[in-house]
């Protein structure tokens, strides 16, 4: 990503180079609104060595815990260790949950120190509104005075301490909330409402096509097909599906197989299981019934990995099988999302990938990996568009049975129902035109 700030900008865009969700909810902002520029709070042009240092020390144990998190005794205890830092409370009795954690009390005090000083003095030489996607940037713009309007999303279903200010009762920041359990949430840790907007998850432009929404109900048309092969959800839902989406007839014969997206997190870790996907997979793939793709990310040694997999299971020449890689995360994110307009099924850990079961695609969902994704998972599960994996071992016959009831249909049709999908319009209407735009009947978990 380029970090260098342009004076075409509508508004500051910054994030962090650490895993893929903070990059990931800013991407749909690069065109439109940053000038093609999204700042990475942690490799932008000016930065301290020690403040480098800080944040790669960060991202080093963290991706390194979450790779062997499930190695016996050590790995176990380490990544508990480190989620009992980021712990989210529980929710229910509701009180008041103000008092400042140790990961925010760290955090203040390394900007306190100078994080991120630079870098606000450098953009408040032209003060456009400053969205990031990470608490960090939000509490140094407001440490540093930073002129103009701070606005931060969130980018889980539920969230930490940390992701609120300090001093929220006095504080500046702006916060956009992807559903309302999020503002409540925030309240509860003190925020004033009047600073909270619940605008749903940032979700690429390129796989919406504006407020009508003509991509993603185009796409949505062929995944129904392909999820409901025998007509079952069609036939007991066909009121729901031409209320909602379109008429029956226009649901007709899809241009590709069944494709599954097998999506691993930005800390490379899960990739075996990929690996067993496709050998479990492999039979059906070569007889065209199915396509996959596995996403490598950036990670060269991920792609590497894949394609060594595909080498052994003797599918170097199918084109039904795909690796999604690109050592840029720009690139990677538009490859990504062009695939997902033919993906059919998202198979991924509740990352904050959760939000794109608002596109109308079904999430299988494997293991969470940290306290926020088992709250990203419970959202998922509430509304009915994500469903946990069966074991992995037989995948190659539960999900012919899920194809053939229509409930991987239906769980599509309930993303697309109920997961918020305009966020990435809400914002940019409050942050650029300063209209309120905060969805009302969004899904209260």
């Amino acid at each position: 990503m380029e970090n260098k700030i342009k004076k075409n900008s509508k508004m500051h865009v910054v994030a962090v180079d650490m895993g893929y969700g903070h990059q990931r909810a800013t991407y749909p902002f690069l065109a439109s609104a940053c000038g093609n520029t999204i700042i990475n709070a942690n490799k932008y042009q000016g930065i301290k060595s020690w403040e480098k240092r800080s944040w790669n020390g960060g991202r080093y144990w963290y991706e390194l815990i979450c790779k062997f998190k499930d190695t016996p005794i050590f790995g176990k205890t380490a990544f508990n260790i480190m989620d009992s830092y980021q712990k989210i409370e529980n929710f229910y009795p509701r009180r008041d949950l103000s008092k400042n954690s140790s990961q925010q009390k760290y955090f203040y005090n390394q900007v306190k120190k100078g994080l991120g000083k630079n870098l606000i003095s450098e953009l408040s030489k032209n003060p456009l509104p400053l969205l990031t996607s990470f608490f960090v940037p939000a509490y140094f713009a407001e440490y540093n005075n930073y002129p103009g309007e701070i606005y931060c999303i969130i980018c889980d279903a539920d969230i930490a301490r940390a992701w609120a200010p300090y001093d929220p009762k006095n504080s500046r920041i702006n916060y956009f909330a992807p559903n309302k359990r999020v503002k409540e949430r925030l309240m509860l840790y003190g925020v004033n409402p009047k600073k909270i907007y619940v605008t749903g998850f940032p979700l690429p432009k390129e796989n919406i096509g504006g407020e009508k929404q003509i991509i993603l109900k185009h796409d949505l048309k062929s995944r129904i097909y392909n999820l409901d092969p025998r007509g079952i959800y069609r036939k007991k839902y066909s009121k729901l599906i031409e209320d909602y989406l379109c008429p029956m007839k226009e649901i007709k014969h899809n241009n590709h197989p069944l494709t599954i997206t097998f999506a691993v997190g930005g800390a490379g870790a899960q990739r075996d299981l990929g690996a067993l996907i496709l050998k479990k997979l492999k039979d059906p793939i070569k007889k065209n019934k199915f396509r996959l793709n596995l996403v490598a990310g950036t990670r060269n040694d991920v792609y590497l990995y894949f394609q060594e997999v595909i080498k052994r299971e003797g599918l170097t020449k199918c084109k039904n099988v795909n690796i999604i890689y690109d050592v840029h995360k720009i690139n990677y994110f538009q490859i990504l999302n062009n695939a997902l307009r033919t993906t059919d099924v998202l198979w991924t850990k509740p990352s904050e990938l959760s939000f794109y079961a608002g596109l109308g695609i079904p999430i299988i969902m494997s293991e969470p990996i940290g306290s926020q994704e088992h709250y990203n998972r419970e959202w998922l599960l509430n509304m009915g568009c994500g469903i946990d994996s069966g074991d992995p071992q037989h995948v190659d016959e539960w999900l012919i049975d899920w194809l053939e009831s229509g409930w991987l249909a239906e769980a599509a049709m309930s993303g697309y129902l109920n997961a918020p999908k305009m966020g990435t319009y809400h914002i940019e209407d409050i942050v650029l035109r300063g209209k309120i735009s905060e969805i009302e009947d969004i899904h209260l978990l």
